[in-house]
């Protein structure tokens, strides 16, 4: 198979992907709206629904951004640069291509991208938070409470 009809191939892949997330993710809106309105008075049933609005967001959250990688991944074959990585501008390979249809970057370029990503992330310290509103206030994610009653 070449390289072309292997991108064809891709392509409705991506579509009926995409058409199902968007199916879910309309099913998921519709049904945290339902829950809401059938709130019950009851404060376990308030904390499970409660607990399930955030599931169900969580997982719309994760959805959304695969239907914008899809998204963006149709939009590059329309425009004739699918399969050509981002970072270096050469091919991104077949294998990945079917591994991840949406990748932007080759292997090399994405575990650069990686360490970068790494390095960034090392450097912040996520113990410590900033009071928004004042700048001197400095609070330790110790000194956070959580009411769990």
């Amino acid at each position: 198979m070449s390289r072309k009809d292997a991108i064809l191939n891709m392509r409705q892949v991506l579509i009926k992907r995409r058409d199902a997330l968007r199916k879910a993710l309309a099913g998921d809106l519709s049904l945290l709206r339902q829950l809401r309105a059938e709130a019950s008075g009851d404060v376990v049933d308030a904390a499970l629904d409660s607990v399930q609005d955030e599931i169900s967001s969580q997982l719309a959250e994760v959805e959304s951004r695969e239907l914008a990688r899809i998204e963006y991944a149709l939009e590059r074959m329309r425009n004739g640069q699918f399969g050509i990585c981002e970072g270096c501008g050469g091919k991104i390979p077949l294998a990945r291509l079917n591994a991840l249809p949406y990748a932007t970057l080759c292997i090399k370029c994405q575990r650069e991208a990686e360490r970068e990503g790494a390095k960034t992330s090392q450097q912040t310290d996520w113990s410590r938070l900033l009071e928004l509103g004042s700048s001197d206030v400095d609070v330790s994610i110790n000194d956070i409470e959580l009411d769990v009653s």
